[in-house]
Parts: structure tokens; C-alpha cells; sequence
């Protein structure tokens, strides 16, 4: 039985078919308890690093483009490819759903790391 990956932000609320959730930011979100947010996983290591997600926040809107360059860079360290294959192989046997809490999901690292993942 394949999954594949979906995304869905972790204030939204846990579903059964959400299969393996797998919260993919770097720091905890706010305003949400471990026992809401049901987590299987917390893949820090394959959320961009603090030094590149603040200079992103710095602006969004101008650095989209460089930023998705500097995250995919990061994504072939070793550490993180070596994360980035874990998440495959579990989705080649059920649906990992990759959570975050970034409000703007269309323009987030998330994107990045499904071109990654897939």
C-alpha cells in the first residue's frame, strides 16, 4: 500500500488518513501541546536552519528565490538526505503528512522539500 507525502498545517486537525504525521519546522509551534498536534515525528533536521529561516522572514517577498536555492543546498547535506530517505521509504508504505505552521504553505520551505522528496 503506497502513501506518498500530503501537507497540512498542525493547527489543523488530526485526520485518520493523515497516516504518519511528521512536523517538518524547525522550532515548536505556538499555541499548540504535543498531545494536540499527535506527532509521530519531528524532522528538525529537514527544516531550513535558523541562520537561513531568519534571513528569509527578513523578506519573504524578495527572497523567495534565493531562499528555495540556499534550503535545497542545505537539503544535500548528509545528515539531511540520510533524513529526506527515511521519510521515503516510510512513504512508500503509508501517507506521510508533513505538517507545519507556516501560514503561507504555497510560499514555504514545505514546497521545497516535496521537490526534494519526490
Amino acid at each position: 500500500m503506497a502513501g506518498g507525502f500530503r501537507v497540512k498545517r498542525v493547527h489543523d486537525e488530526p485526520s485518520p488518513d493523515d497516516g504518519l504525521r511528521v512536523l517538518v519546522d524547525r522550532l515548536w509551534p505556538r499555541g499548540i501541546s504535543k498531545e494536540r498536534a499527535q506527532l509521530d515525528d519531528w524532522a528538525k533536521d529537514a527544516a531550513p536552519s535558523d541562520m537561513l529561516r531568519r534571513w528569509y522572514h527578513e523578506a519573504p517577498q524578495q527572497r523567495q528565490e534565493e531562499f528555495a536555492e540556499r534550503y535545497a543546498a542545505e537539503l544535500e547535506g548528509a545528515e539531511q538526505r540520510s533524513r529526506l530517505d527515511a521519510l521515503r521509504v516510510q512513504a512508500a508504505k503509508q501517507t506521510v503528512t508533513l505538517l507545519t505552521a507556516t501560514r503561507d504553505v504555497e510560499h514555504s520551505h514545505v514546497q521545497v522539500l516535496l521537490r526534494h522528496l519526490g
